[in-house]
């Protein structure tokens, strides 16, 4: 069965338990197209497949494990036999104490960020290359245009990922396989909760997931967003590099200032 024959895409969607992927499930659900989707949280995948029973491919998994993310990859080829969109939104974050700088941590969160990724888009493109208007999107971050504060690990995966789809855009292009990379700002999702920092211009999870899933058909280079938030990056970002310093020392005092209340 392909995806002319339902009307809607065949679609793998990482990191769909919760947060901005639980959001574009429902979205791309209710618009008729088939999903598969992983992430660690089965029963939360298991609820998707109760609401939509005709549309939903479970696939469980810890996706920094080739091997799981090779089997799941398997299971997409039996089940559909390609694939025509691939979100890989799956990711973590972790803040750095420059005082007590651990490698570990820039080693777990490079290997949720990137190398789950990489692992994940090794097991899509095979499947990609049967699809119809095949596209290839990762939900990269904001933090890229900008270095801030205690973001070195995040920022570092984030920016990697970044370079990784930029590259991949090109030697793909030649095969018509598009790639869209997703650069949210702040958003409400249960890992941002957890942020003990202030949070400009922060969208609640649905608004951010209607406004990706508007932009995917286009099939764009990237869907940033909130716009005057990623305009403000990116014009602290053309300072000097002097100034930027000045800027992320304040920035780090007050939230050293938050943390504390």
């Amino acid at each position: 069965m392909n995806a002319s024959t339902t009307g809607g895409k065949r679609i793998w969607l990482t990191g769909a338990s919760s947060g901005i992927g639980a959001a574009l499930a429902d979205l791309l659900l209710q618009q008729g197209h088939r999903l598969a989707v992983s992430a660690r949280n089965a029963a939360a995948l298991q609820v998707l497949v109760a609401r939509y029973p005709q549309q939903v491919l479970a696939l469980p998994g810890d996706l920094t494990d080739a091997e799981q993310v090779r089997a799941i990859g398997q299971q997409i080829g039996q089940a559909w036999g390609a694939l025509d969109t691939v979100i890989l939104n799956a990711g973590t974050c972790e803040y750095v104490d420059a005082r007590h700088f651990e490698a570990a941590m820039i080693e777990r969160v490079m290997r949720t960020n990137l190398f789950a990724t990489s692992h994940c888009i090794e097991a899509a493109l095979p499947l990609l290359r049967q699809g119809d208007k095949s596209h290839l999107v990762g939900v990269a971050s904001s933090v890229t245009f900008l270095p801030l504060p205690r973001a070195e690990a995040y920022g570092a995966s984030k920016t990697a990922m970044r370079y990784l789809f930029e590259a991949l855009r090109i030697d793909l292009a030649a095969e018509d396989i598009a790639v869209t990379l997703v650069s949210p700002g702040f958003v409400d999702t249960p890992l941002t909760r957890g942020n003990d920092f202030p949070m400009p211009m922060r969208w609640p999870v649905d608004k951010a997931a209607q406004y990706i899933v508007r932009r995917l058909p286009a099939q764009p280079y990237e869907i940033a967003f909130p716009t005057p938030f990623i305009a403000a990056l990116k014009l602290l970002a053309s300072l000097p590099t002097g100034l930027q310093l000045a800027l992320g020392k304040r920035m780090a005092r007050s939230s050293n200032q938050d943390s504390h209340v």
